[in-house]
């Protein structure tokens, strides 16, 4: 019995402090406050991004760069070896479809064929032309000569019949001229066709060459030496098998110069105002966390460029690895810090320190309660300069403190009138006016902004306020009126500073 009374006992012990905890959650979240200590010493302002490992220089692997002259369109990748793989000069690479490259020499085939086929004809057609006119001039001498004997012949002959001979014999040597030239002119005509014929030949089968040219190119070979590294088409990706490649820049590995690397980032439009060419970079590698590398900013891009991720724009800049490394591979991810601005011998603290004061007026809490207004420098993701207001050594909370609600910063007189104007403590008419004479009626002296606020309510002079109080301690019982009207001042001016 008595064991089944304390195993309910602590049940219930487990249930109300397990109900405690989730009905009042801030109770379990309390706990001790944190405090740091201001440090001088070296303060660096950083911009952190990722990026990826190329190299600086390399030669591109290229496949068959005049395939879109000859109606080429896509180019698909049929086969690839593993990215990384060490070749030689000559070596295989990779292997692209030709399919519809063939279709285009087949169709050049024939029309080469038909254009063979027109040459010879044309050679025919020639040799039958001219042969017929040599045939015919062969003819016309045949008749010259039986002429001029029938001439001979007839010496005896009526001189009519003589004198016809000679006009046949004159007609036929006429026809004789006409033919020679006919013949010349058909040798030219036939000679000037044979040339068209003989070039229209020689560039359909140029054509037909420089295709096959362009069809061995689809099978891509190591132009040297190196490790094969795949390139990125329009999308990011890098080239696979069953991946297409632009036909006007069919570039489909590369091999890098391993000797000079780079790392290529983006920095969006908020910080790249802060990056310079020349900046130091601290460069971590995610494949080694060991290794930590060095390089300097060697290019910012003046155009920015669309974030596939999001809205924003982001800006390329390129940064040079200083150390030459055996493990460093293109592709790798990097986290690159670059420094833009150092300081040293600064007193900084961390960004949970600070906190403000009606929107104008820096301030962090120290371990004794003091509320004290800093002026901030420089800034970076994690700490900010303090130029004024804190000493190194001073220990200040992490996180705003409870109980300050209401309460003023010690304010710094050096910023006076730095601040926002409407957050501004009033300065004096009379600069050289002693302000000591404002005391409280317990003697401690005023603060320069419940000063102003008298001021501002008509009262300009210490012995107005003194004469106030005198006179609010005779009237009344106790002085409750004049006591309430000045409670009512005193809390309208602690209203006012507090908003």
């Amino acid at each position: 019995m008595k064991k089944k009374l304390i195993i309910i006992a602590v049940v219930v012990i487990t249930v109300i402090i397990v109900a405690a905890t989730v009905f009042n959650p801030s109770a379990a979240e309390e706990g001790p406050a944190l405090f740091t200590t201001a440090e001088r010493g070296e303060f660096t302002v950083e911009v952190t991004t990722t990026g990826e490992l190329s190299a600086e220089r390399s030669t591109k692997i290229m496949g068959p760069v005049n395939a879109r002259e000859y109606g080429v369109r896509t180019i698909t990748v049929q086969r690839l070896i593993e990215e990384g793989t060490q070749v030689r000069e000559g070596d295989f690479v990779a292997q692209l479809d030709p399919s519809e490259l063939y279709d285009k020499i087949q169709q050049e085939k024939d029309q080469l064929d038909a254009q063979i086929a027109e040459y010879d004809n044309a050679k025919i057609d020639t040799a039958l032309t001219l042969r017929g006119e040599r045939d015919k001039l062969i003819n016309l001498d045949y008749q010259i000569e039986e002429k001029q004997l029938q001439l001979e012949q007839s010496q005896y002959e009526p001189p009519a019949t003589i004198r016809k001979y000679e006009n046949e014999l004159e007609k036929l040597q006429r026809d004789k001229e006409r033919a020679l030239e006919e013949y010349q002119l058909k040798m030219k005509q036939a000679d000037a066709k044979m040339i068209e014929e003989t070039a229209d030949l020689r560039r359909r089968q140029t054509r037909y060459d420089d295709m096959q040219k362009v069809l061995e190119g689809f099978t891509i070979m190591a132009p040297q030496s190196g490790m094969v590294i795949y390139t990125k088409g329009m999308g990011g990706e890098r080239v696979t098998e069953g991946s297409q490649i632009q036909v006007w820049s069919p570039e489909v590995a590369e091999l890098p110069d391993l000797s000079s690397m780079i790392t290529t980032t983006y920095i969006n439009e908020v910080d790249i105002r802060k990056v310079k060419v020349g900046q130091p970079v601290e460069i971590g590698l995610d494949a080694f966390p060991e290794k930590k590398l060095t390089g300097r900013v060697t290019r910012v891009a003046r155009v920015g460029q669309q974030n596939p991720n999001s809205d924003a724009k982001v800006f390329e800049v390129i940064v040079r690895v200083n150390e030459r490394d055996a493990d460093l591979r293109p592709a790798m991810t990097t986290s690159n810090i670059i420094i833009t601005q150092k300081l040293d011998d600064v007193v900084h603290v961390p960004l949970e320190c600070l906190n403000v004061y009606n929107d104008s007026i820096n301030f962090v809490v120290k371990k004794n309660g003091t509320l004290q207004e800093v002026k901030i420098g420089l800034t970076n993701s994690n700490e900010a300069v303090i130029e004024m207001g804190v000493e190194a050594g001073d220990v200040l909370y992490l996180s705003r403190p409870e109980g300050i609600e209401g309460k003023e910063p010690k304010l710094i007189p050096e910023l006076n009138g730095t601040r926002m104007q409407k957050y501004e403590p009033a300065t004096p008419e009379n600069p050289l006016e002693d302000d000591s004479k404002w005391v409280l009626p317990n003697g401690e002296p005023m603060s320069p902004e419940m000063i102003q606020r008298l001021k501002d309510r008509g009262i300009t002079d210490p012995s107005q306020l003194q004469n106030m109080m005198r006179g609010g301690q005779r009237g009344g019982q106790g002085g409750q009126r004049p006591q309430g009207g000045t409670a009512d001042r005193s809390g309208a001016a602690r209203t006012g500073s507090g908003n």
